[in-house]
């Protein structure tokens, strides 16, 4: 059972996700919160497995909820998906830094939401490759990138070319064909890189790659 937390300051938009995702086999929503403080509150509270998060929220906005909830050593296993008006909010790289599992818009179909929750609870990033390249084409040019740290030196050279694949929104299949490798080793790569590097999940090795210079919007070519 993939237990969830609803985190808007809308009580319509929290029953109307109540309503699609209780109907669900396999997802129960165990708690919902109006703000920000309530949703750090409420995830300490019930362990859930994913919280949807609203960005914008009174008393503690979503993004510095999600900067909590990701940072706490209790809640290690909870996941966040951020909600957001549009999918190339200013916000939402942010939210990605924060350590946020991926991104929906709010008016997203109720099957994509449905799927958004059991991506995320796998311990998959919910970052489809064509927002991934908008979205990092767009904002990652606005960060001062860094010189790649120790950690990023830890990585081989194939886990340097594995981890620049999922920067550029490929599955494990799709890095499987690209590298002629069987998605075994693929997934077994990408578990290694983020267990080196420290990442929740494949979106925070989206962000860490891009920061971290090894690849820049559009260097993937078909």
């Amino acid at each position: 059972m993939i237990r969830t937390v609803l985190a808007d300051d809308q009580n319509l938009v929290r029953a109307g996700f109540r309503s699609i995702l209780s109907d669900e086999d396999g997802i129960e929503v165990v708690g919902e919160a109006a703000n920000g403080a309530e949703a750090v509150a409420k995830a300490r509270e019930l362990q859930p497995d994913v919280v949807l998060m609203d960005i914008r929220m009174p008393e503690l906005d979503g993004l510095e909820a999600t900067r909590v909830i990701v940072t706490d050593p209790r809640l290690d296993g909870v996941k966040v998906i951020i909600l957001t008006t549009f999918d190339l909010d200013d916000y939402v790289y942010g939210a990605l830094r924060a350590g946020a599992s991926g991104f929906l818009v709010k008016d997203t179909e109720p099957a994509e939401l449905i799927h958004a929750v059991r991506v995320v609870a796998r311990g998959d990033a919910l970052i489809a490759p064509s927002v991934t390249r908008r979205l990092i084409a767009e904002f990652a040019g606005r960060i001062k990138r860094p010189e790649p740290g120790p950690r990023l030196n830890a990585l081989t050279e194939r886990e340097r070319e594995v981890m620049a694949l999922v920067a550029a929104g490929l599955s494990n299949d799709e890095i499987a064909a690209r590298l002629v490798l069987s998605p075994a080793t693929a997934k077994t790569h990408v578990s290694r890189i983020m267990t080196k590097l420290g990442s929740r999940d494949r979106a925070q090795l989206v962000v860490l790659a891009y920061e971290a210079g090894m690849i820049t919007p559009g260097w993937l070519t078909p």
